[in-house]
């Protein structure tokens, strides 16, 4: 049932493409294993071994301390329509930071220039293994649409307020680790 690739191949590209949320996996050997969906809205293929999705500002900010640690990383993508499948990524990840030149830079080459108000940082992953599996035991879902609670509550605070936001949310994982956003 399950299969193992180097690379992601066209049609892994096209599954990707077509699920409207994927999940984030990151730990460190000490620290809580942190899971979180996104949306697919945010997800870019930039070749066949690297992903890269804009990550927006949340209540903590597990990845990027798990990343700077560690850098372990797991993108999941389930079928939730259509036919059974589900899709793992993994390999080693990393953050880049809003108003650093790559930033811009991918956000204008790979995100066309949209940047919503709430990004904090682009997320990189570097493929080393595809690993399909069945999905026979993932329930079908219909999609109803996209939340705009979050950009709701980002355009509320507004940009000073995110960037205070960060700064005490967002500067250490639960488990007390760095996340690269300073508490100044």
């Amino acid at each position: 049932m399950g299969k193992q690739y180097a690379t992601m191949e066209p049609e892994h590209r096209d599954f990707i493409e077509r699920q409207h949320i994927f999940f984030t996996a990151s730990a460190t050997a000490d620290s809580r294993v942190n899971v979180s969906p996104k949306g697919l809205n945010a997800l870019r293929i930039l070749d066949d071994r690297t992903a890269a999705y804009l990550d927006l500002t949340g209540s903590g900010n597990e990845t990027a301390a798990h990343l700077q640690a560690d850098g372990r990383l797991t993108l999941m993508f389930c079928a939730f329509e259509g036919n059974p499948r589900i899709l793992r990524l993994y390999g080693l990840g990393r953050c880049v930071l809003r108003d650093t030149e790559e930033y811009a830079c991918l956000l204008q080459t790979v995100f066309n220039g949209e940047e919503p108000l709430g990004a904090r940082q682009i997320v990189i992953l570097s493929v080393d293994l595809v690993q399909t599996s069945c999905g026979f035991g993932v329930p079908l879902f219909d999609y109803a649409g996209e939340r705009d609670a979050l950009i709701e509550w980002a355009n509320n605070k507004g940009e000073d307020g995110l960037q205070l936001y960060r700064r005490y949310k967002n500067a250490r994982s639960i488990d007390g680790l760095p996340t690269g956003f300073l508490a100044d």
